[in-house]
């Protein structure tokens, strides 16, 4: 097997810090400089696809600061750990897309109250890799994951 290319241990990096810095106890402050690191500056976004009882899928849209404000109040109360379970990389040039399947729970070992996937983009800035996009589903009765995006 070959040794792995410095880009490739730099991306596992990414998506361990990702992971890592959101995923704590209810009320430990995350490190949120940390976390908007890890996007692009100028043009880092995040975006959850929220399925409403009624009414087709909508999409909330945010920058990394604006997720920092919603996600500092929800930790502030409750535990959130995710988790990732598998992944999926397609890389070309300096960029790559990461299929990330997860799974979230309010406590380490607790069962997951949640499963989705993170559709990642990111760009190589010659040193490293850096998050241009984050957009995320939930998965849920009607569109559960398909096997070849669990581990």
């Amino acid at each position: 097997m070959e040794s792995p290319m410095p880009q490739d241990v730099a991306l596992d990096v990414l998506m361990a810090e990702l992971y890592g810095v959101i995923s704590g106890p209810a009320g430990t402050p995350r490190d949120w400089d940390r976390f908007l690191g890890l996007f692009h500056p100028e043009q880092g976004r995040l975006a959850a696809v929220m399925h409403p009882a009624e009414g087709p899928p909508k999409v909330f849209a945010m920058t990394p600061e604006k997720y920092r404000q919603n996600a500092e109040a929800l930790f502030a109360k409750q535990g959130f750990y995710e988790q990732e379970i598998a992944r999926r990389v397609e890389r070309f040039g300096a960029i790559a897309h990461v299929f990330s399947t997860y799974e979230s729970r309010h406590e380490p070992e607790a069962e997951p109250f949640a499963r989705g996937i993170n559709s990642l983009q990111l760009v190589w800035d010659g040193d490293r890799w850096l998050i241009m996009a984050i957009l995320w589903d939930q998965e849920i009765p009607e569109s559960p994951i398909p096997d070849r995006y669990l581990p």
